[in-house]
Parts: structure tokens; C-alpha cells; sequence
């Protein structure tokens, strides 16, 4: 059900968008009826959508932005002095939206206190001027603040302290998703927070969250992000010396579509041989390889990891060998043939050393130890700034995982 590429809700919400154009009569009230309010819940319906894995919300989202930017830019100063007008745009622009705006609002001067706080650290946040966000943003009491903007701020704050304070990170967003289930900003918040649990070693969390995440947001726009990460965190947690977590994990990753479980199999399989955790990438590979059926190309990944990680131990070495010679790398990815390569090097240096006989070394590295999150080609400035908006916490977040 489309329409010139949008989806019927996006189109909807784009349809029904006030006319911002020159007011006069009734195009006027219209105009007027615009407030910043209205024009940060359609957005966030928009957003809504992105969250359930909408790629036409993600397409509309760039039109929406320019619009709403349009609009704010053209109130007259004196809408301004409501609180709750500076607040909205204060989630517009953390959501995407230029932070032009803020610098306009800031400029007309006769903020209250908590107003003109909000306004410079959000923009400070989207400037990338980590330190003076926090300054200005992190004494902020989430819990005297309207929803929306709580859960914006407190996913801002939580990203701010996760290196110093990695448990009040987590309360942080765990209050951002109770202020706004079934968002992007809970899928955000859900997202991030699996990951710093993770980093605490915090197992049982991390189970509940993961199981959460992939039962609602598997979907999302931006769950190749988690995905990637899934797998990291759980060879860290090193899931394969306990049996009871490989169950846990396999009974959570039954709950998907097969195809869903069997890329996250590949993906938790190349991320233990990276790690150096060979039972884990075995166990992976081997569920992988039940799942991939007549998906030639996933068979022999699974075949690929499996042998990589046996070649490196005296009992998997003749065996892993031969399964790596008989992996066609025509059909394999770009990075999965580096890995094949290595791997074939690593057992011909096994082979040849002095000792005539294998000993066990640390698993072949790829060239790529890591795989980026998946995105959509958009290269336009809207685009951009929403999806940045988004990774631009994920990037604080990821400097604590390094």
C-alpha cells in the first residue's frame, strides 16, 4: 500500500501538514494552528513508524524535517515567550531538525532559566561540544519535565555520563523508555541500554532487554546497529563456557523468523573468532549451519567460521583444513573471503613451523574486525542530521565499549 514511494501513513501525515505559505484569511489560521507543538507530534508519528521498520517514514522523514524547519523559522518572535513552544523545538531539533532554530530563539532573549539551559546544551549536544552539553544539561531533574521532553533529555544524559556513571546511564534509560513506550526513542533507549549492561556484566539484565529489543524493534530502521553490537556483547559475555546461557540464547533467538535467527547465528559465529572465542564461534557456526538449509551462501559462512576455528587446535586442525579447502570463496562476501585467506595462511603457517605438528594459536584476524551498522543511502542534509541525530549517542556510547 504506496504512493509515490511513501508508505499511506507517511503520506498522511504529509498531506495534512499546515500550509506554512504568505498568511492571510483563512490560509492564516491555518498557519496559525501550526503550533510548535503540533509540528513535533508529526514528526514523531513519522518517527514512530521508523521504529516499526518503515524505510517510506524514513524517505518522508526528510520532507517532513525541511517543512517543520520551514515553519518554526517563519513564527514571529513572540510565540517565543511560551515555555512550551521553546521546549517542542527543543525535541525537534534533538530529534533531527536543524539546530539553526535554537540559535533564533536563544537571540530573542527573555528565556526563563530552565528554557535558555535547555537551549544551549541541546545545541551544544548537536554541535558535538561534549563537555559544555554536560555542564549545561546534566543537572537537569528528568523527572520535573513534560514526557516528550524528559525522554529526549534523559537519552542526551545518559549518553553524557555512561563513561563515568554507567549505572545511573542505565537509570537514565530505563526512565527515557518508560516516558515514551513504543518510540524511537524507546528503540533507542532499549537499544543503548543492552549494550551498557553488557559492558557491567550485568547478564540477566542483558538477557531481558536482548529478548525485548528482538520481540519489538527487530524491525527498526536502525536494529543492524544492534545486531552487530548483539553479537560483540555476547562473545565478551563469553556465553559458551556457561550452558545454560547458550540455551537461553537459543530459545530467544527461536522465538524470530528463521531467517532472522540465522543471520544472527553468522553474525555471533564472525564476531567470536574476532573475540578469539572458539567454542562460542563453533557453537554459533554449527546453528547457522541447521538453519541455512539450501542458502548456499550461508552454509558456507557457517562452514567458513566453523573451520576457522577448529584450524587453530591440534585435534580441529586436518579437519579444518580440509573444510576450508573445499569452501568456494566465488560465493563468499568481500570480508568473508579476507577471512577464508587468513585462515588458509594461518593453518600453511601451522603446517610449516618447526615443530611439524599444530599447537594451539589465536584464531585468523580479518582485515575488518568490525562490520558498520547498516544505513539507507540518503546523502541529503535532512537525512543526515535525523539519522545523526540517533547515531550521534550511539557514538558516546561507543567510545565506553572500546
Amino acid at each position: 500500500m504506496k504512493r509515490g514511494g511513501y508508505s499511506l501513513v507517511a503520506m498522511a501525515i504529509l498531506t495534512s501538514f499546515p500550509v506554512m505559505a504568505e498568511p492571510d484569511g483563512e490560509q492564516q489560521s491555518r498557519a496559525i494552528s501550526a503550533t510548535p507543538i503540533e509540528l513535533v507530534r508529526t514528526l514523531q508519528a513519522l518517527q514512530d513508524q521508523i521504529a516499526m521498520g518503515s524505510t517510506n517514514a524514513h524517505l518522508a522523514q526528510r520532507t517532513l524535517l525541511a517543512r517543520i524547519d520551514e515553519s518554526l523559522t517563519s513564527l514571529d518572535a513572540t510565540v517565543w515567550q511560551e515555555p512550551h513552544n521553546v521546549r517542542s523545538t527543543v525535541v525537534f531539533v534533538l530529534s533531527g531538525g536543524r539546530p539553526d532554530i535554537l540559535r533564533k530563539i536563544q537571540n530573542t532573549g527573555g528565556l526563563a532559566t530552565l528554557d535558555e539551559v535547555l537551549v544551549k546544551g541541546a545545541l551544544a549536544y548537536v554541535e558535538g561540544r561534549e563537555d559544555d552539553a554536560r555542564q549545561l544539561l546534566e543537572g537537569i531533574d528528568v523527572h520535573t519535565l513534560p514526557p516528550v521532553l524528559a525522554g529526549q533529555i534523559a537519552l542526551v544524559q545518559s549518553a553524557l555520563v555512561v563513561r563515568n556513571d554507567p549505572a545511573r546511564s542505565v537509570a537514565l534509560l530505563d526512565f527515557a523508555r518508560l516516558q515514551l513506550p513504543g518510540t524511537l526513542v524507546e528503540e533507542a533507549a532499549l537499544r543503548r541500554e543492552i549494550f551498557v549492561v553488557s559492558q557491567m556484566g550485568d547478564t540477566k539484565k542483558f538477557d531481558a532487554l536482548s529478548r525485548q529489543y528482538l520481540r519489538r524493534f527487530r524491525h527498526s530502521i536502525y536494529s543492524g546497529n544492534f545486531r552487530q553490537r548483539f553479537a560483540s556483547a555476547l562473545t565478551r559475555l563469553e556465553f559458551a563456557k556457561d550452558h545454560e546461557r547458550f540455551r537461553r540464547l537459543v530459545s530467544m533467538l527461536d522465538e524470530l523468523e528463521p531467517s532472522v535467527s540465522l543471520e544472527l547465528y553468522l553474525m555471533i559465529a564472525r564476531a567470536a573468532i574476532e573475540q578469539g572465542q572458539t567454542g562460542a564461534a563453533v557453537l554459533a557456526a554449527d546453528k547457522a549451519g541447521e538453519l541455512s538449509g539450501k542458502d548456499s551462501v550461508s552454509n558456507a559462512r557457517a562452514r567458513l567460521y566453523r573451520a576457522a576455528a577448529i584450524v587453530v587446535s591440534k585435534e580441529g586442525f586436518e579437519p579444518g583444513l580440509a573444510e576450508l579447502r573445499r569452501i568456494d570463496k566465488q560465493i563468499l562476501p568481500p570480508r568473508d573471503v579476507e577471512l577464508l585467506d587468513s585462515a588458509l595462511a594461518m593453518a600453511s603457517f601451522i603446517r610449516s613451523g618447526p615443530a611439524g605438528a599444530p599447537s594451539p594459536v589465536p584464531p585468523p584476524k580479518p582485515v575488518a574486525s568490525v562490520e558498520p551498522p547498516e544505513k539507507i543511502n540518503l546523502p541529503t542534509p535532512a537525512i543526515s542530521r535525523a539519522q545523526s541525530a540517533l547515531e550521534r549517542v550511539d557514538r558516546l556510547f561507543q567510545k565506553d565499549s572500546r
